[in-house]
């Protein structure tokens, strides 16, 4: 068969507490998100592309996990969006970071 056993899918939900400093600068760059796109998505659902994004931008991290040093278990599948699960469907819930909720 030409097609290789799919990974696992199945999303790990993460918890933690922000600074309110920090859950005001995730406002506002769904904000600017909203403003750069003409979409408004939640800060929730930003956060794992946000996330994503440093990790795939940190060049020692890269570099140390082609080196075996650091394990990255990042799978090019989930890079894309189109495959990722979100709030309109089957996907992660977010809470509102103005209300104190964590992500």
């Amino acid at each position: 068969m030409k097609l290789s056993k799919l990974p696992d899918r199945t999303p790990v939900k993460l918890s933690t507490t922000l600074s309110p400093n920090l859950a005001a600068r995730l406002r506002d760059y769904a904000d600017f998100y909203a403003e750069t796109y003409g979409t408004r998505e939640e800060v929730a659902d930003l956060v794992p592309f946000i996330l994503e994004a440093f990790l795939d931008g940190d060049v020692d991290f890269r570099r140390a996990s082609r080196a075996g040093g650091a394990k990255d278990s990042s799978n090019p599948t989930s890079r894309n969006p189109e495959n990722r699960r979100t709030r309109n469907g089957s996907g992660q819930s977010g809470g509102n970071l103005g209300q104190g909720t964590s992500t």
